[in-house]
């Protein structure tokens, strides 16, 4: 790895933890108010929104984003063949929304949902507004001005959300608060990014980005989809209730794991894309990034399952303890989703799009019985078996990371197999803190205090190279301060 190229990397992902973390580490924390203030049935009613508007920003996006990424070179035509494009589905998702939000609210029997949805499909033009102004700025690795404005909309559209809730609005404050937030990453873009539309396009521009972004957006979609089915099924088959107890335990969730899978999917492709052509450099880099995150994202996760029930306590209060065990559960396969984010830019990077896409047919089908469980059993038990599914999906991605670049999946556990052991450990003795006769807010601070360390003398004794490289970055960045 070049000292040029592993610059711009190490500072693409300290930029991507800044914004990563200002995105959700922000909200997170408005979401612990909001949280004391409203009632899970009224975050179960914002989950079930959530799972429209994803799966239409999925189809916004169409791959064409992820397209215009992995290009060298873009031109201006390429630029405002996507934007007007997005902007035309996001426009007709929109207006399906409106029509449906009648059917949508019966469905699920929650009235609130026919005025909530209608409002709340406005993200989606937002969106589309959005998407073009920050793919140049991901493809400038310019992750310093995404991070500024996702601290500044999170603290903002938190601001809203938090005077609403306060005020009485309920839901309301939920939808006021993301509508907001996407409104001010908007303006953001636009004025870091520095472009404006022009009227121009191109079908065979478009013709030529959707043939790469058509298969991942079948891909994204169908991913996009069964993500929501396992939503689907806890807001109909269970309740709103059991919806926001599973939302508040995903926050926690959300704010190490898929802020991690966030970061590595957002700095590895552009990164990784610079060296693309030299095969061994390519791999020792991959195998590189491969062992920081496994390293960073196992310590973080395990360590959040193991203080899950004093910090729930003490930081949103007794009344959502069912999302402790929930929250432990999710922590088993929480852990290797950066992994699993990495391995497929692979297939992004080699632009193997049709790998992408075979992948998430194969997968999908292995995800069915993790839906039928829920029919069925509790939701802890459809927990249990979403564990096993996204273990057999990392060993499924490793065995493609093996064709592509020559980096498998055993060679991938090799590696990283005494870093999940270490973590797993650690945590485990943290977790039987628990049980000691002390206040939440003590027992927290101690099994925080006890991870670190134990740590920190565990990695001291066996000299993992990474984290040696890891301290000495940190000393370098303090020194030179």
């Amino acid at each position: 790895m070049s000292s040029s190229s592993k610059s711009k990397t190490v500072n693409g992902f300290k930029w991507g933890v800044i914004d990563n973390f200002a995105n959700s580490g922000v909200t997170f924390l408005v979401g612990l108010v909001l949280a004391r203030l409203l009632s899970a049935e009224e975050f179960g009613v914002l989950g079930i929104i959530t799972i429209f508007i994803n799966l239409s920003i999925t189809i916004i996006d169409g791959g064409l984003a992820t397209a215009l990424i992995r290009k060298k070179n873009v031109n201006e035509l390429e630029y405002n063949t996507v934007f007007y494009s997005n902007l035309c589905i996001s426009i007709f998702l929109m207006l399906l929304l409106l029509v449906s939000s009648d059917f949508i609210a019966s469905f699920f029997e929650q009235p609130i949902l026919s005025s909530t949805l209608s409002v709340m499909s406005l993200v989606l033009l937002i969106n589309a507004f959005s998407l073009l102004p920050k793919t140049i700025l991901i493809r400038n690795l310019d992750f310093k001005s995404q991070a500024i404005f996702s601290l500044v909309s999170s603290l903002l559209s938190g601001i809203i959300g938090i005077t609403m809730a306060y005020c009485g609005f309920g839901v309301w404050s939920l939808v006021g608060q993301q509508l907001s937030r996407q409104t001010f990453l908007m303006c953001g873009y636009w004025i870091a990014g520095k472009w404006r539309p022009r009227w121009m396009f191109s079908r065979t521009c478009f013709i030529d980005l959707f043939g790469f972004g058509s298969k991942l957006l079948v891909a994204n979609l169908i991913n996009s989809i069964f993500k929501d089915s396992f939503l689907t099924v806890i807001g109909k088959i269970y309740s709103p209730r059991d919806l926001g107890f599973y939302n508040r335990a995903e926050q926690f969730n959300t704010i190490l794991s898929s802020n991690f899978g966030q970061i590595v999917r957002k700095v590895s492709l552009p990164s990784l894309s610079q060296i693309q052509d030299d095969e061994v450099r390519l791999r020792a880099t991959y195998r590189k990034l491969m062992r920081y995150i496994a390293i960073l994202s196992f310590a973080a996760v395990f360590t959040l399952a193991a203080v899950a029930e004093p910090l729930i306590i003490v930081l949103i209060g007794e009344k959502w303890l069912p999302s402790v065990k929930l929250l432990q559960i999710m922590s088993l396969y929480a852990a290797i989703y950066p992994l699993n984010m990495l391995n497929l830019n692979v297939l992004n990077l080699r632009r193997r799009s049709d790998y992408l896409l075979k992948l998430e047919i194969i997968k999908k089908i292995l995800f069915i019985p993790v839906i039928a469980v829920g029919f069925f059993f509790k939701l802890e038990v459809m927990l249990w078996a979403a564990v096993i599914y996204y273990y057999i999906e990392f060993f499924i991605n490793g065995w493609y990371s093996k064709r592509l670049i020559g980096y498998g999946i055993f060679d991938q556990v090799k590696d990283l197999s005494g870093v999940y052991i270490i973590s797993m450990f650690v945590a485990i003795l943290v977790y039987t803190m628990t049980a000691l006769s002390l206040s939440n807010w003590l027992i927290l601070i101690s099994q925080l205090f006890v991870s670190v360390l134990l740590l920190v003398i565990i990695y001291k004794i066996t000299k993992q190279p990474e984290v040696e490289e890891i301290e000495e970055y940190c000393k370098t960045k303090i020194l030179k301060k």
